[in-house]
């Protein structure tokens, strides 16, 4: 689904990405596992055009994407969960998920598609009128997915979803993901969390200072000694 070949960016003459190529299959869960200052989060702003691209392609269905401009991703089916969630929190649950539906006309897909959210977030459900300042970090999170899968996506990143989230929430999060996936949607998820997302994931990629230093499948990598003294510690025994 994406192929990004060569890709270089600078941040006033310091580069964030020093050529990196990577593939996101349509269909998988790709994962891009890093310490901070890595380039994972670089990457992603790079897909959605929040950054500036010095050089390289980044092809999406045979479109180069450097050559197109934010606003134009969501109608080529890429949502964005940030870090930090950034839900609208003087907005209720229910306003922040028709906010994610904003390009969209057909009625009786969103309300369809709200439906479909709710069923996977029964928490927002019972929250629709609440202003979602007032939910829990996991709620708001789980808002920020919900708000993204409102657009229809067919490919969804995700940048630290389990940021300051308890262990039990972050274990239903990647259920949930997964569930997703299985549904036909494409992930892209950048963590620092490595155990859980090479748990999931179908295809990891090791970042390391701008650099891609290692790729494999999930298991391959869990399954890496030098990735385990790296980044798995002993939640990887």
């Amino acid at each position: 689904m994406i192929k990004i070949e060569d890709l270089v960016v600078s941040y006033g003459g310091i580069e964030a990405l020093k050529g990196i190529s990577l593939e996101v299959p349509s269909g998988k869960i790709v994962t891009l596992v890093g310490a901070n200052g890595a380039g994972k989060s670089t990457t992603l702003k790079s897909i959605v055009g929040l950054v500036k691209v010095k050089s390289g392609t980044i092809d999406y269905e045979g479109c180069d994407l450097t050559k197109l401009s934010t606003e134009h991703m969501v109608k080529k089916g890429i949502a964005l969960v940030p870090e930090g969630r950034r839900v609208f929190s003087d907005l209720t649950v229910l306003e922040n998920l028709k906010i994610g539906a904003y390009s969209r006309k057909d009625t009786k897909g969103i309300a369809e598609d709200l439906e479909k959210v709710y069923s996977l977030f029964p928490r927002l459900k019972e929250r629709t009128w609440q202003l979602s300042g007032t939910l829990s970090g996991g709620e708001q999170q789980m808002l920020a997915i919900g708000r993204a899968l409102m657009s229809r996506p067919k490919l969804i990143m995700m940048d630290e979803p389990s940021l300051g989230l308890a262990p039990i929430i972050v274990k239903e999060l990647f259920g949930i993901i997964q569930k997703i996936n299985k549904e036909g949607m494409t992930v892209l998820l950048i963590e620092q969390n490595a155990n859980a997302a090479l748990k999931i994931a179908d295809l990891g990629y090791i970042m390391e200072t701008g650099k891609i230093t290692l790729k494999g499948t999930g298991k391959e990598l869990l399954s890496n000694e030098d990735i385990k003294k790296a980044y798995l510690g002993e939640t990887a025994k």
